[in-house]
């Protein structure tokens, strides 16, 4: 992300097959139109016209797009620093993310007074990013922040995953496993190390998160340690600590790791 936020409006018939990612940045999808499931950290929720996804930064995900229909969506892409700086203390502006993060939950179903609200927030963001009048920048800015304001209202406000079952599926083991992955990134994490705590066979632990994930254990962990060692590298932890605290007990295979991923050294990416 080359600016402070970025909003598009895109709706297309191509049924793209888009591989599970991560970004640095935190995302919001608005839903419009279409039939799409959206994959986040494991869970799979069937979205509806104006359900809002909340995807916030280093969190993995995919849609699924079904062909029968064009798939209309707004995103917002927005800069973690521009939040950090738009945000009053006691009360950040990607709250609403972190709680979704929390939560395991990353839903946001609107009623249908809301959706106007949105459809309007959303019409008055585009028109400001398109104008060239006088403190159309400046507009644009305070209509972004309006709009991730009302996200966080109505996100704090729901408090908890909705009881619809038709809005999400989650497997409560894995989803517990990717809980304790994310909490003990510096333990054992091997395939065998989970299989034995979380009473179940190594073949099917593989198998099952690999279908949930699209990674293997390996892969997701260590792309959740490389995550967390970017984390506090630029929070100002000494490389070889960042390293160590996020798991990495040979710093030969954490820099390895880190190059592959990142594509540079981790003193260039601090």
């Amino acid at each position: 992300l080359d600016r402070d936020f970025r909003l598009v409006h895109l709706k297309d018939s191509l049924a793209q097959k888009i591989d599970y990612h991560y970004h640095e940045f935190d995302k919001l999808v608005i839903f419009l139109g279409g039939k799409v499931t959206y994959v986040v950290e494991g869970v799979t929720y069937f979205l509806k016209p104006w359900d809002i996804v909340l995807i916030q930064h280093n969190l993995i995900h995919r849609p699924i797009i079904h062909a029968e229909e064009p798939y209309e969506r707004a995103v917002l892409w927005l800069g973690r620093d521009w939040i950090a700086q738009r945000s009053d203390p006691g009360e950040p502006l990607d709250a609403c993310l972190d709680k979704s993060r929390e939560q395991g939950f990353h839903l946001l179903r609107t009623g249908e007074e809301g959706r106007l609200g949105y459809a309007r927030s959303i019409q008055q963001l585009e028109e400001a990013l398109r104008s060239e009048e006088f403190g159309a920048h400046r507009m644009a800015d305070t209509l972004c922040q309006q709009l991730l304001i009302q996200v966080n209202r109505d996100f704090l406000r729901a408090n908890t995953a909705p009881n619809e079952t038709d809005s999400y599926h989650l497997d409560p083991k894995m989803e517990e496993i990717l809980r304790y992955i994310a909490a003990n990134l510096e333990g054992d994490l091997s395939v065998d190390a989970l299989a034995a705590r979380f009473y179940m066979s190594r073949y099917y632990l593989m198998h099952r998160f690999k279908e949930i994930t699209g990674y293997t254990v390996h892969q997701y962990t260590v792309q959740k340690r490389l995550l967390r060692a970017g984390e506090l590298i630029r929070e100002g932890v000494p490389v070889m600590k960042a390293a160590e605290q996020a798991g990495f007990p040979e710093y030969s295979t954490f820099l390895r790791a880190f190059q592959n991923t990142f594509h540079t050294s981790p003193k260039n990416f601090r």
